[in-house]
Parts: structure tokens; C-alpha cells; sequence
């Protein structure tokens, strides 16, 4: 199996005609990846708790010259079925079709021992990063396999490691969720599922959970959006079920 092309280039209009999910759409990678798309030619919906943010990154888009995008507000830590159900049929109704998801929202909550770690913290910890994709996911598969050409991507974060806590375990998850639908989704039932693990970004997450690090050492989360268009595109068919990492690719 091959690895991601890098540099890519992606064509102009490689995402046009196509729908794009991306939650944590407001900051970080995942406003990265929803510029990105729009600007190569996706209608995207952004989804985040923080419409401030996510208005934001509506104007980025619309500013250089993207489909509309579609906000939607949506807390995943207080989710339930119902409201990514309505979500699902909102995007039908609107929208008439969703080509992509991008499952990147995360929160860490804190690095802590395993044997102190706060039930309460580890309960909303799983809820955001293990829970709501599996949930949202669910809910967006109908819309999904009606496409000509679906495809999943998950942010991926190597950390089963000592004191990653929930958060480890909750991304451990995911790396099982991308190779149980990929499974499932294989031969003529197909929609591309994969995970993409960055390595570090300079992020507001990395910089909360490193404080002592000098983020101009980091790449911008920008310099991982041609990686994710890869794979939500058609130029990485048939990719699906692999798990891919940027770490030591992309340049600070």
C-alpha cells in the first residue's frame, strides 16, 4: 500500500459538485481542512460549538470565491441520536446529498494517571471523541452510500500511551471504527474509509497540552489540508481501510 503523495497538488475543481462534512470546523485542523475544500470547490457544512468561529470560516470560504457553506452548531459533548438524525435529514433536505464526512473534532481533556483520573472527565472525553463520531457517522451512512463516490476521514492520534487516559482509549476506538467500516464497506457496497494521523500541528490543542514547546517548530494545520482533500477526493480511489500518518512529512 502505497503512501500519501506529498507534495500533492489538487486540481482546481476536484471537489466540485461534492458535500463535505467536517466537524471542529471552527479552528485547528478542521477549519484548515473545510477551507481547503471549499476553495476546490465542495459545499461544505461546518459544524462546531462556537458559531463565531464557524462564521468565520464562512467568510474565508465565500472570500475566495467557494460554494455557500452551510453552518451548524452542534455541542457533541451533549449530542444525542436524535440530534444527529435531524442533522442527517437537514443536510438531505438542504442539500439533497453528502459525498464526504471528516470525523476531526476532539478534545483531550487532560493528561492525568490512569489511577486518578476523574470519572465525570473521562465520561465527556469519551462522549466527544469516541461517541459522537460513531453516532454522526451512523446517521450520515444512508446519505453516504447513495453517492457516486463516499469517503470517510477520520483524524487519527497515535497516544496509547501513559496518562492519555480517555482520550487514548477514544482514539484507539476510532482506528477500530475505520477498519470495522471499512469492512463493511468494501466490494460493491463501497465508501472509502481511512485515518490520517498529522503528527504534531501548531494547534490551539497542541499548544494548550504543550506549553514549553516553541509552536515555530511546528507545521500550521495548513500544511496538512492537501493530505485530507486526497483522501476525501476521487485521486486516492480505491484507498480505503489504511491508516496514514504525516508525522516528520510536513515542514514547520
Amino acid at each position: 500500500m502505497s503512501d500519501i503523495p506529498l507534495p500533492y497538488e489538487p486540481a482546481a475543481g476536484l471537489l466540485e459538485e461534492r458535500v463535505v462534512l467536517v466537524t471542529g470546523a471552527g479552528d485547528g485542523v478542521g477549519r484548515a481542512v473545510a477551507e481547503a475544500c471549499g476553495r476546490h470547490g465542495a459545499t461544505v457544512v461546518l459544524l462546531g460549538k462556537t458559531i463565531k468561529k464557524l462564521e468565520s470560516v464562512y467568510d474565508a470560504i465565500e472570500g475566495v470565491g467557494g460554494p455557500q457553506p452551510a453552518i451548524y452548531p452542534m455541542n457533541l459533548e451533549g449530542a444525542t441520536a436524535k440530534d444527529y438524525q435531524d442533522l442527517a435529514e437537514t443536510i438531505q433536505r438542504e442539500l439533497g446529498r453528502l459525498d464526504g464526512l471528516v470525523n476531526n473534532a476532539g478534545w483531550i481533556g487532560a493528561l492525568t494517571p490512569f489511577k486518578q483520573y476523574d470519572i465525570g472527565l473521562w465520561q465527556r472525553v469519551m462522549a466527544i471523541n469516541l461517541h459522537a463520531p460513531f453516532l454522526l457517522t451512523q446517521a450520515c451512512l444512508p446519505l453516504l452510500e447513495q453517492a457516486a463516490d463516499p469517503a470517510i476521514v477520520f483524524s487519527a492520534h497515535d497516544c496509547r500511551r501513559a496518562y492519555w487516559g480517555a482520550y487514548g482509549v477514544a482514539k484507539a476506538g476510532q482506528d477500530a471504527m475505520v477498519d470495522i467500516l471499512a469492512s463493511e464497506y468494501s466490494g460493491d457496497r463501497r465508501i472509502r474509509v481511512n485515518a490520517l494521523d498529522t503528527g504534531p500541528l501548531r494547534t490551539n490543542l497542541r499548544l494548550h497540552h504543550y506549553p514549553g514547546e516553541d509552536p515555530a517548530t511546528l507545521p500550521p494545520p495548513e500544511a496538512a489540508a492537501d493530505a485530507y482533500l486526497y483522501l476525501i477526493g476521487p485521486d486516492s480511489q480505491p484507498v480505503s481501510g489504511q491508516h496514514f500518518s504525516l508525522s516528520g512529512r510536513l515542514t514547520p
